[in-house]
């Protein structure tokens, strides 16, 4: 029977470039909401999303979305679903307004609402006062806008968001961020968010898939799978470093290093900082910092991946 709370599902996908597989055995469900398509680069997320809307045909395996079959109804899948690529996908020498009102009659919407739509939601992702302008002439931020007011136009079911924040500096990633959150929230329209970044997925989403080298390795609401079996400290040392984090691993003790010179240490229940401080202590290192802390999307991420 079909599952409402669900708006995709793989079962057992498989997809293959010649001797290479994008993805292998690929199973996960995706609810209705905000979900992280979460990995880093190369590890299958927009093949993913392009087998979603049957761009890419499965060497194995089925996929449903919003309760159809991919493979038997792909152009009734694209009617209802907005898609925001990676890549820039404009055609040079229309206007903001005329290329995402074309999008719109591609998607099906006869050409007067198309129009209208068109301006109506150039305004909303806050390119109302450019949209006369050619898209070729947009910053990099501007043609990510874009792509969203495209993907939005025929006002979808389900948004695949695909790096939306590829290449935008910091005021511009919180504004995309806070659309992506408006949509997710306020709108009634369920997304994909596909991303490398953790904290743009964080900050904006409800459930993750985690995905590396062609396989989902985890997936779940992201307050659950952030639960540690331990406690998680945050340490800096002073002497040898990399001495002080080898003792630790031997204890089988989780570290991950941060950008800020901060070691990340995840503590087994029922062990007290104490160790922390005679670990450091036996290779001659001293503990100068030290604060519990809350684990993040990145914890989990490493601890999937296998990084340290």
């Amino acid at each position: 029977m079909p599952d409402p709370t669900q708006v995709a599902v793989l079962d057992h996908v498989g997809v293959r470039f010649g001797a290479q597989w994008a993805l292998t055995d690929v199973s996960a469900a995706f609810p209705a909401g905000a979900v992280g398509l979460l990995g880093p680069n190369g590890a299958g997320k927009s093949t993913m999303l392009k087998a979603l809307l049957g761009l890419l045909r499965p060497d194995s395996g089925r996929i449903s979305v919003l309760d159809l079959d991919v493979a038997a109804k792909p152009l009734e899948i694209r009617a209802r679903v907005g898609y925001m690529p990676e890549n820039d996908a404009h055609i040079p020498g229309m206007t903001a307004v005329s290329f995402v009102a074309y999008c719109a009659e591609l998607s099906g919407l006869p050409a007067s609402d198309a129009m209208q739509r068109a301006h109506e939601v150039l305004y909303y992702v806050g390119l109302g006062e450019a949209r006369y302008r050619n898209v070729e002439t947009y910053s990099t931020g501007m043609k990510q806008r874009i792509k969203l007011a495209q993907a939005l136009v025929h006002d979808p079911d389900l948004l695949l968001l695909d790096e939306p924040t590829n290449g935008m500096d910091p005021k511009g990633r919180e504004e995309m961020l806070a659309l992506v959150r408006d949509i997710a929230h306020n709108r009634n329209i369920s997304l994909i968010l596909s991303s490398h970044v953790m904290p743009d997925v964080e900050s904006v989403c409800d459930a993750v898939v985690v995905m590396n080298h062609g396989r989902v390795i985890m997936q779940g609401p992201i307050e659950s799978l952030k639960k540690p079996a331990g406690r998680i400290f945050e340490v800096r040392v002073k002497g040898d470093r990399g001495a002080f984090l080898d003792r630790l691993r031997a204890q089988a003790f989780e570290c991950r290093d941060t950008d800020a010179d901060v070691l990340r240490v995840l503590m087994p229940a029922g062990v007290g900082a104490d160790q922390l401080f005679s670990s450091a202590a036996a290779v001659g290192a001293q503990v100068r910092h030290l604060k519990p802390s809350v684990p993040t999307l990145e914890d989990v991420f490493a601890d999937a991946v296998g990084e340290p």
